[in-house]
């Protein structure tokens, strides 16, 4: 029985080369003709790749843009780096941060450096 699974795959292969295939046995379906038939499987599975991979970090950063661009003078923000303080100053790039009163305490951040803005409780309220 083994004998007989190696003699036919070794009188296919041989027959595969010479570029005459034999006729497929009763039972085996034939191979497939059609090029474009895997695009039907992967087609479906890039877009599932995309709307559970790469959408939600585009959703992400288009929040974190309209974050930063609506910093303004008086928010309290919490940066990247984790330093606490409120904006007293904002230019196209950076911002300026009082993050202590006594001695008052001032430091310069790029922008992209803000991590968060920080509400208040009385503003929630």
């Amino acid at each position: 029985m083994i004998f007989q699974t190696i003699a036919a795959q070794v009188v296919s292969a041989a027959l595969a080369a010479e570029g005459t295939a034999p006729a497929p046995a009763t039972g085996q379906a034939a191979p497939a003709g059609d090029p474009f038939s895997i695009l039907w499987f992967m087609a479906p599975m890039l877009l599932v790749m995309w709307f559970f991979m790469l959408r939600p970090n585009q959703k992400r950063e288009k929040e974190r843009q309209a974050m930063l661009a609506g910093l303004s003078k008086g928010d309290k923000v919490i940066m990247a780096s984790g330093i606490i303080g409120s904006i007293i100053g904002v230019t196209d790039k950076t911002v300026v941060l009082r993050v202590s009163e006594e001695p008052i305490v001032k430091m310069e951040f790029l922008r992209g450096s803000v991590s968060r803005v920080v509400k208040d409780e009385k503003e929630s309220k």
